[in-house]
């Protein structure tokens, strides 16, 4: 087993590139998914920013969606910033019609909360697990969580709003750490995934 782990970037909508350049800074071999058979070889996943309810619809147009619940289910470590923070809600409290999730944190998310594309903003977030300065927060028609249940852990707020959680082996945050130089909150899931591959090779 080699020590960088294989972490995949859904690849059907949004900043993916910007992802896979963070992953691979990171130590990890980035790869983008668009298939099952690209999904069953990873060891990790990223779902990008981008617009939710347009994954949702690509994610089953791909015949991805079953196998990304089943693998969440089954203990994948996943990382979703802005929209993939909503697809990994086991509830959005103003859906679209017809939009799903892949679920996997008990959080209820709020879609655009901090305002339109013109609104978009950036700030410094102090992150739970993540040492030294605050992470540079890029929000951009950025949902938040309303309420987590008692098995997610809040690791930031902004304003009073939640914008990271993570549960088990999933991560969320409603800002974009691609978008800057700072790789830290990839480095942080890159260790979960780590993580996770020793784990199961005990």
């Amino acid at each position: 087993m080699t020590d960088a782990p294989v972490i995949g970037v859904l690849a059907l909508q949004g900043d993916v590139r910007e992802h896979l350049i963070a992953l691979a800074a990171a130590d990890a071999v980035a790869r983008p998914v668009r298939r099952p058979d690209e999904l069953a070889e990873v060891h990790g996943l990223v779902i990008p920013g981008g617009e939710s309810t347009t994954i949702s619809k690509l994610a089953h147009l791909f015949g991805l969606m079953e196998p990304l619940r089943a693998r969440v289910r089954d203990g994948l470590p996943v990382y979703g910033t802005c929209a993939g923070m909503i697809m990994l809600a086991d509830k959005i409290l103003d859906p679209r019609s017809g939009q799903e999730t892949v679920g996997g944190i008990d959080m209820i998310v709020r879609r655009n909360a901090f305002g339109r594309q013109n609104e978009s903003f950036e700030s410094a977030v102090q992150v739970e697990g993540i040492p030294g300065d605050p992470v540079e927060g890029v929000f951009i028609r950025a949902p938040w969580v309303e309420s987590v249940g008692a098995g997610a852990e809040v690791l930031a707020e902004h304003d009073g709003h939640i914008v990271a959680v993570r549960q088990g082996n999933a991560l969320a945050t409603s800002f974009h750490p691609e978008l800057t130089g700072d790789h830290r909150v990839h480095g942080l899931f890159v260790d979960m995934v780590r993580a996770w591959r020793t784990a199961r090779s005990l």
